[in-house]
């Protein structure tokens, strides 16, 4: 019998809007999808960047005040 495959998941599975990844395991839509057809190798260089790419997501939006009005631009 053969080995399941590598997988992130977490069973958490919620795509946050801004980043596009799911909070659970870093992935993409796309990369979800597309998972069961990727070989080993694809899925492990996937899963190599999802620390940093849960790193970034995490980070806090910007305070700078969005619009063209008073104080607008302002950090």
């Amino acid at each position: 019998m053969s080995a399941s495959p590598s997988t992130p998941c977490i069973r958490v599975c919620k795509v946050d809007r801004i980043s596009g990844l799911c909070t659970g395991c870093g992935r993409t839509v796309a990369e979800i999808a597309s998972w069961g057809s990727l070989d080993e190798r694809a899925r492990r260089a996937i899963m190599a960047e999802l620390p940093d790419r849960m790193k970034l997501a995490a980070r806090p939006a910007s305070r700078c005040t969005p619009g063209n009005g008073p104080g607008a631009g302002r950090c």
